[in-house]
């Protein structure tokens, strides 16, 4: 990218680029174009040097745009890409670094220019930057039949899955997968959901429809595989004491161009590094996924990436594939368990999660039959703990993962089962001992107790008791803290009710003949109605299928038993209190026969006895509390928005100015 460049503010200045961007045209056999992408340097990946960049790239990109109609350059450098990459597999397996190094470096400047054509215009202009070719004066600059835009899509899919990954392939892959992620960038410009386009026609049913399961298997490899960026040295041309062509070309031609960028590893100023990201591949790769299996159905065909998606089958699975499933492939489950247990603190790794638990049937089978769920499940409880610190969406993702999970009984009995010590991250309390189960339970109610005093989100409100009601029925040996917990949410319900009660009472009194507006304080009791039914119904389930196994719920109802007096003649309650009394009456009578001023220790032996003594007809039965997560209410592009703006925050090399994005909300899907 021309010799004598130090700094990026010196691009502008660049002899190379400026003949690059200028109205001459360049043949494509001029040597011109080997000088020009024989340069070393290291890709960003944090924020702040992916705007300096593109802050320098702009102004050439704006010439390029005006002038390549007529000189035909850009399709030029995209051809002596393309020319690079047909022998790149096998330039890997010759260890032939400098095809590799000089392919990885064109393709880099095809994605920076990208970057801000798709910024400056439409699709239909972006296709014709590609069909430019030279041209004398006076004749047509679109002489080209083939689809330079279509090779170049083909081309990308092709080199990320048949090159292998390797420490000398490391920078291209990379760069490959930002690539196509720059190309379904235009959605960052507009508000509304984009569902055709030329790039979309490609993609979904052009040349790229073959490799449609290899590529989402490719991807999510490189998800598994969490490969850190190879050391600079490994990917690198740097001086030999031997001298030679390839260093006489790395060091001759604008060797220290992009030295002032550094792609993790050795090297890194202290201040830098918290901000890089050490798996650029993996994430970028992860991040590319979900945009394709978020893609909306064309009007005649299915998304075939998100066909792939729901349909792999493990690697151990020897049945014969289904003829039904055209994309379907096979993949190590338990790799990808691993790594999805590792991985949920970005919000990516969990959106995924969600993905294959929901869509994936082979998946979730499998994930449900693991007997180490607390791997998978303690890393979510985490997120819903430090609630305050994250994003709506990534709280949402974790709670409708615990909703589908809690759909299966098995594995609401197998979480009573897993003991565990010492939980670190959990500060209210010291937990020296709890079940996976109780924990569970205190992570979800702090969790409805924290939106009832900040956010107020009925859906997440919705979500969280739904959980704890599929769970109800097969509590066991609750940890006492869990039990109180439970009690101490109504008794925060029951406080709530009686407050908006008598709100709404002073207010009748005080506007006695004024005819304005009331507050619609009928609405908000009786969605705290549907809560406290929802908690009643909750504790009944429980005492109703395994009162016996829990002493210490039945402890903490004793306790505050005053706390449900006032909803023993209620009309809404009147139904499920019926069994409520009935297990305070009899364990209170108990109590008072084994005499007064009775210990802890002897009252939970009274409970115990009275538990096996409590003849189960005595209490009526209800239908099984069961709640499933269903995504009919949601539009089939309801994780878009959610997935750009995860690209547009975390995404390594992927900063736009703000200038000109018209980046929609959640709420705009």
């Amino acid at each position: 990218m021309g010799a004598n460049t130090s700094q990026v503010s010196d691009l502008s200045d660049n002899p190379s680029l400026k003949a690059l961007v200028g109205t001459e045209s360049i043949s494509e056999n001029d040597p011109f174009w080997n000088q020009l992408i024989s340069f070393t340097f290291i890709s960003p990946t944090s924020s702040g040097d992916s705007k300096l960049l593109e802050e320098a790239v702009i102004p050439l990109a704006k010439i390029l745009i005006e002038n390549n109609p007529r000189s035909g350059n850009f399709g030029a450098l995209v051809r002596i890409f393309l020319g690079r990459t047909k022998e790149l597999k096998i330039s890997t397996e010759c260890q032939d670094q400098l095809f590799i190094w000089q392919a990885h470096n064109a393709l880099f400047m095809i994605r920076c220019l990208l970057k801000v054509f798709i910024r400056e215009m439409s699709e239909e202009e972006l296709h014709l930057q590609f069909s430019y070719q030279e041209r004398a004066p006076g004749s047509c600059g679109e002489t080209s039949s083939e689809d330079l835009l279509e090779e170049l899509l083909s081309n990308l899919i092709h080199l990320i899955v048949e090159v292998p990954l390797l420490d000398i392939t490391y920078g291209i892959l990379f760069e490959a997968v930002t690539t196509l992620l720059v190309f379904f960038s235009y959605q960052l410009f507009h508000k509304d959901i984009l569902r055709d386009g030329l790039i979309y026609q490609h993609i979904m049913k052009g040349r790229c429809l073959s490799l449609t399961s290899r590529l989402v298997k490719t991807l999510l490899y490189n998800f598994i595989r969490q490969e850190k960026c190879p050391p600079p040295s490994s990917h690198i041309f740097e001086p030999k004491a031997e001298g030679g062509l390839l260093y006489g070309l790395a060091s001759g031609v604008a060797s220290g161009l992009w030295s002032v960028f550094t792609l993790g590893g050795a090297g890194n100023k202290a201040g830098i590094e918290q901000e890089q990201n050490p798996l650029p591949l993996s994430n970028q790769s992860l991040l590319l996924l979900l945009v394709l299996a978020n893609l909306t159905d064309g009007p005649e065909w299915p998304n075939p990436y998100r066909q792939a998606i729901t349909c792999f089958r493990n690697t151990q699975d020897t049945s014969s594939l289904s003829a039904e499933h055209p994309h379907t492939f096979q993949i190590n489950f338990n790799s990808l368990y691993t790594a999805l247990c590792e991985q949920q603190r970005s919000d990516q790794a969990t959106l995924l999660l969600y993905t294959l638990l929901h869509q994936n049937a082979n998946m979730r089978t499998y994930m449900l039959s693991r007997t180490d769920m607390d791997n998978l499940v303690l890393p979510i409880l985490e997120i819903l703990y430090h609630v305050e610190d994250r994003n709506s969406h990534h709280v949402y993702m974790a709670l409708i993962i615990l909703l589908i999970l809690t759909e299966d009984d098995a594995f609401n009995r197998s979480i009573h089962e897993v003991v565990l010590k010492n939980i670190t991250w959990y500060t209210e309390r010291t937990l020296t001992e709890i079940s996976l189960g109780s924990l569970l339970i205190l992570v979800v109610i702090r969790t409805i107790q924290f939106n009832m005093t900040r956010t107020r989100d009925k859906y997440l409100h919705t979500n969280c008791l739904a959980a704890l009601a599929n769970m109800s029925a097969q509590f066991r040996c609750l940890h006492q803290y869990a039990a109180q917990r439970i009690i101490s949410l109504f008794a925060l319900l029951s406080k709530k009710h009686n407050k908006v009660l008598e709100q709404a009472t002073q207010s009748l009194r005080g506007r006695q003949g004024d005819n304005t507006a009331l507050p619609d304080y009928a609405q908000d009791l009786n969605v705290i109605e549907e809560v406290i039914r929802m908690m009643l119904e909750i504790i009944n389930s429980c005492l109703c299928n395994s009162l016996h196994h829990n002493p210490n719920l039945v402890y903490a109802l004793l306790y505050k038993r005053e706390l449900f007096e006032q909803f023993r003649t209620h009309p809404s309650f009147q139904d499920i209190m019926q069994n409520l009394d009935t297990v305070i009456g009899f364990f209170s009578l108990r109590l008072e026969q084994a005499g007064s001023d009775l210990s802890v220790e002897r009252v939970q032996e009274v409970i115990i006895k009275g538990a096996q003594a409590l003849p189960t007809d005595r209490l009526k039965k209800f239908p099984e509390l069961k709640f499933k997560y269903v995504e009919e209410d949601q539009p089939e592009d309801f994780f878009i928005p959610y997935v750009w703006s995860l690209i547009f925050n975390s995404g390594v090399g992927l900063h736009w100015s703000p200038h000109g994005i018209e980046l929609f909300s959640m709420d705009s899907g």
